[in-house]
């Protein structure tokens, strides 16, 4: 674009001077002709680095997915196909199933066991219940008989009295004496029966109220609405089932796998450091790195464009999504020293600007790792904005030539 505009000028300046010689050519002329381009270029680049700042370091940075197995197991069937677009679903891997099978189907007995344990306690708790009434009913009929045989001993014992005064005045019988202490002795022996059998049932009642507060006990250990046992059988069951699911591996989004190592008959194994695919994601954002006294006038909204060397002569529209005001030269890591400012930093400190790709060029493939150049069109002097665009296209012109002898 400069060389353009020089060209103009000197078309202007042979005009004036050497063709229809309006003006004197001589050495105050031609300082003057020589100053003005000088000047007005060094003006108007200046202008357009703060007005219209380009980048030439854009890359285009999409999400990776490093894929790990979650259970151990012999791989039997891979479909996914290495650097071809997969929709997100599709399967990737698939690991035997028989032993976590085999798992879910052993918990499932061991849950139908705990749940009929569970109805069974419950049966146990009302017959427990059951026999707890029970004695309690044969208590009060035990205490209703001391009460009705302590009444006959009483009586026996003031006949016993009466007949005892009666025959030591001479005036009774000492056969009915003898009657009545026969008597007594017979009323007491069934009042000391009364009262064991009163404690035995006590005794009953007291065994059957221990064993329904331990039904109840083990009936009263419940997690999240269930007793214990069922819920940790049932949590179990999830945890294989889980574990199940996790033998087929499913893509995480749209995307492509790379670097496939894994084949049937390999044997996988749950470890972070161990990923068996690469997964790259559709998904991207494009980054453009600019100086720091370049971003006085972006703001999130700009219109920018983008040029990219696996596109020659294409302008990809975008606008400005945010501005990443953050680097690693402003973090200072926790450490026992103290931080070293010896070194210079050995890039230049620039803050990355990230673009959102206009609704136009949204479906255009963008490989990852893409580069080029791009340019930020700010609210202010919108009327050179022209030269900067014409210099993106330009330069995304010369995209085309490959300059290598080999």
């Amino acid at each position: 674009m400069e060389l353009i505009l020089l060209a103009i000028y000197a078309a202007f300046v042979w005009l004036i001077f050497i063709k229809l010689k309006w003006l004197p050519w001589n050495t105050v002329s031609q300082v003057i002709v020589v100053i003005i381009p000088i000047v007005g270029l060094t003006a108007l680049i200046l202008t357009l680095n703060v007005v219209a700042p380009s980048s030439a370091d854009v890359r285009v940075i999409k999400y990776v997915v490093n894929i790990v197995p979650q259970v151990r197991g012999r791989v039997i069937e891979v479909p996914v196909e290495p650097n071809r677009p997969v929709k997100k679903g599709d399967v990737l891997y698939k690991i035997d199933p028989t032993p976590y099978q085999l798992q879910v189907n052993a918990l499932e007995a061991q849950l139908a066991n705990a749940i009929g344990s569970s109805k069974e306690l419950e049966e146990q708790l009302k017959g427990s219940a059951a026999q707890v009434a029970q004695a309690k009913s044969a208590i009060e009929q035990a205490s209703a008989r001391v009460r009705e045989v302590s009444a006959k001993v009483d009586l026996a014992r003031m006949r016993v009295n009466q007949n005892r005064e009666l025959v030591a005045a001479g005036a009774g019988n000492k056969f009915d004496l003898e009657q009545a202490e026969a008597n007594l002795k017979e009323v007491e022996g069934q009042a000391d029966g009364a009262r064991s059998a009163e404690a035995q049932n006590r005794s009953a009642e007291a065994q059957a109220l221990a064993g329904e507060r331990q039904i109840r006990q083990r009936l009263g250990a419940k997690a999240n609405g269930e007793y214990a046992q069922v819920a940790q059988v049932r949590a179990q069951l999830e945890s294989a089932k889980w574990d199940l699911s996790q033998t087929t591996a499913y893509a995480p989004a749209n995307g492509y796998a790379i670097n496939v190592q894994l084949r049937p008959g390999s044997m996988t194994a749950a470890f972070p450091a161990l990923p068996v695919m690469t997964f790259v994601e559709d998904e991207l954002q494009v980054i453009a790195l600019y100086q720091q006294n370049e971003l006085t006038q972006v703001a999130p909204g700009n219109e920018a464009e983008i040029s990219l060397e696996t596109y020659p002569g294409r302008i990809i529209k975008a606008k400005v999504d945010s501005i990443v005001w953050a680097q690693g030269q402003g973090q200072v890591a926790a450490s026992a020293t103290l931080p070293s400012t010896g070194a210079m930093p050995v890039h230049a400190n620039r803050f990355p600007v990230k673009l959102e790709i206009e609704p136009r060029d949204k479906d255009l493939f963008l490989a990852a790792g893409a580069m080029g150049h791009a340019a930020i069109y700010t609210e202010r002097v919108e009327a050179i904005h022209i030269l900067r665009k014409i210099l993106l296209r330009v330069s995304s012109i010369t995209n085309y030539l490959i300059l290598k002898l080999h």
